[in-house]
């Protein structure tokens, strides 16, 4: 707001709306600008250290980074705890960060902040850290402020989880990244967790034997993580479940007594579905699965199609399945006479899809396995209303233009039946 302005309204507008609504405009300002509205005037001075939502992300890091980026905002932190009568912090004379400087700036807007925080999201820089100490300390102040929605991602080595965190019992959604989840003996669940997305975690060899309740938990995304088959959950109204790069996911402990509607899962994850292993976590056949996902679906891989097709089997209440598939042209010598051969026989799919309506199939080269695995569903899905196909974008458009023509002319179970092809 300029002077000439002030001078003209004889007053400042923006200070003299609510309360309420000036703690929004602050907290959709990046963190460091919010904190800079300590210096307008005395009203403003701490009117950004009860904003319910905190993120140090990777960009501010990145731009924390740079000497002398934010050598203005270390000086308004040193300008608010001089105020506050708070505890100084020692920087860099450039204004930059040192070793642990980063998460210290991170702890004192912690220590000024007063009330709920909501959401808070913590990026850990790879820089070098003397140890984890500061970034539990956050972990602490944090546990503290009754938090909603924690965001913890690591750039640095892996971050084992405090203790603290473990005590965030009012979390609804907690996103971690390259952390050792380790959680105490005692710690019986998040009762209030509503989505968990956990990427390149280690849950070491200390989950054995230790059930993790989640009774309100409706998302779970397990991607890039290790040792998965130590985790047991109980989720009573688990929705939606991903599993991408987890071959060692006890399917059978994640999904006991849950009511898991949608399903996505990475191609390599489905070598391991044989016919001996599906029935013990598809105890009923009137499951509650209405969508299914394959990503990175390899249709020549036979281990791959025969996981497929259990899983298919198994799903008799299945609505809408999704393929994503992966090359295969690029992948020299790919014989394709197995995968042709087990969907040419007559009982490659002893059971028909009553209840399959939708179908998505992207990235789709016109290879055999390809097209005859969507005769296969075009043939087996008597309620089948779409089936839309997205061909690869390596593909020619002589390429694409046999792929519709052989699509057209494949019967269908289903007279609603609609092909539509789309351009990648």
């Amino acid at each position: 707001m300029t002077a000439n302005y002030k001078r003209k309204s004889g007053r400042d507008r923006i200070s003299n709306l609510p309360e309420h609504l000036i703690a929004s405009i602050i907290e959709r300002l990046p963190i460091q600008d919010a904190v800079r509205t300590c210096i307008i005037s005395k009203k403003w001075r701490y009117i950004w250290t009860e904003m319910r939502k905190l993120v140090f992300d990777n960009k501010f890091s990145n731009k924390f980074a740079k000497n002398g980026a934010f050598g203005g905002f270390i000086s308004i932190i040193k300008q608010v705890l001089t105020l506050s009568k708070g505890p100084i912090l020692k920087f860099s004379k450039n204004g930059a960060f040192g070793s642990n400087e980063f998460i210290s700036i991170v702890n004192q807007v912690l220590t000024l902040h007063k009330g709920p925080i909501l959401k808070f999201h913590l990026h850990i820089p790879n820089i070098f850290l003397d140890s984890f100490e500061e970034v539990d300390q956050s972990m602490l102040l944090l546990s503290r402020t009754g938090v909603r929605e924690l965001i913890l991602d690591s750039s640095n080595r892996c971050y084992e989880l405090p203790s603290y965190v473990f005590s965030c019992l009012e979390l609804t959604r907690l996103i971690l990244y390259n952390c050792f989840f380790n959680p105490p003996l005692k710690f019986e669940g998040f009762l209030n967790l509503e989505e968990l997305i956990l990427r390149h975690i280690d849950f070491g060899a200390n989950l054995c034997g230790t059930k993790i309740n989640l009774p309100r938990l409706k998302n779970l995304s397990l991607g890039y993580c290790k040792n998965v088959y130590n985790l047991k959950i109980k989720a009573t109204n688990l929705f939606r479940l991903a599993i991408t790069a987890c071959p060692d996911a006890m399917l059978a402990t994640m999904l006991s007594n849950s009511k898991v509607k949608r399903f996505c899962i990475d191609a390599q994850f489905l070598k391991t579905l044989t016919p001996e292993n599906i029935p013990k976590w598809l105890q009923q056949p009137d499951n509650s699965l209405r969508y299914l996902w394959f990503r990175k679906f390899h249709l020549v891989d036979v281990d791959q199609l025969r996981g497929a097709l259990c899983l298919l089997r198994n799903s008799p209440n299945i609505k809408t399945l999704g393929m994503y598939l992966e090359k295969l042209f690029q992948k020299p010598r790919v014989n394709i006479g197995p995968a042709s051969s087990i969907l040419e026989s007559l009982n490659c799919l002893d059971y028909k899809l009553y209840q399959l309506q939708n179908v998505v199939i992207t990235s789709i080269e016109g290879s055999k396995p390809e097209m005859l695995f969507i005769k296969l569903l075009l043939s087996h899905s008597p309620s089948l209303e779409k089936v839309t196909i997205r061909p690869s974008g390596s593909s020619s458009v002589q390429e694409r233009l046999d792929i519709a023509k052989d699509v057209m002319w494949f019967p269908r179970a289903s007279p609603k039946a609609k092909i539509i092809y789309s351009n990648p």
